[in-house]
């Protein structure tokens, strides 16, 4: 288990000014991210451990998510963690036409608008998988895609033993973007875990930097 393969070293030569891939590292914090939500099971105990940990963090959420819970995502906003957009329903963006990625994007831009009243939200891919075209799209409007530097692998379904052991021997370090998800048991009491101690090895745990344009 890597949580740093080699397409993310790639990505970091992109422009900042078109996908962040990294936080501002100079007040040693790190980044929690959590994609898919909100889900009614796991995302209210998140806010929970995030609360009792004096966490913040970005939530990158599915359009057909906000429209099924969106007091959960309201909650979120309301907390001051920092919404994102993931799609409407997390298509592969690879394998769709363009016209319908825009769709995708813009519907769940209104839905994010209605819950925090901001303009602008970064977007995140399903599954970190982009078109260039995409690319290009967003530079020239002058938005911004949320990437990630460390990937802590909680899809895969491990244990949350595993995911410990694992962000025990190759830590986040600062100015890491860590990508999690926010629909597994294991996430959850990884983070009861690890939280503290990150904090305790004196990290600050805070959402992404506000897009300019919010």
């Amino acid at each position: 288990m890597n949580p740093r393969p080699n397409k993310l070293k790639v990505l970091r030569w992109l422009p900042n000014s078109w996908m962040m891939t990294t936080g501002p590292a100079a007040d040693a914090a790190l980044y929690l991210t959590f994609d898919d939500g909100p889900q009614e099971r796991h995302t209210s105990r998140l806010l929970d451990v995030l609360a009792r940990n004096e966490a913040k963090a970005s939530f990158f959420l599915l359009g057909e998510q906000i429209e099924k819970f969106p007091e959960i995502a309201r909650r979120a906003a309301a907390e001051g963690h920092l919404l994102g957009n993931h799609s409407y329903d997390h298509p592969r963006f690879t394998r769709i036409p363009r016209i319908t990625q825009y769709s995708q994007i813009e519907r769940t831009e209104q839905l994010l608008s209605a819950i925090d009243g901001k303009r602008e939200h970064y977007f995140r891919p399903p599954s970190g998988r982009f078109p260039l075209s995409l690319l290009a799209h967003f530079a020239v409007r002058r938005s911004r895609m949320a990437y990630w530097s460390y990937d802590s692998l909680d899809y895969q379904r491990k244990p949350a033993s595993v995911l410990i052991e694992t962000m025990r021997r190759d830590p986040p370090r600062a100015g890491d973007i860590v990508l999690m998800h926010d629909d597994s048991e294991a996430t959850l009491e990884a983070l009861e875990v690890l939280l503290p101690e990150w904090r305790q090895a004196g990290f600050a745990l805070r959402c992404l930097p506000e897009p300019s344009g919010a």
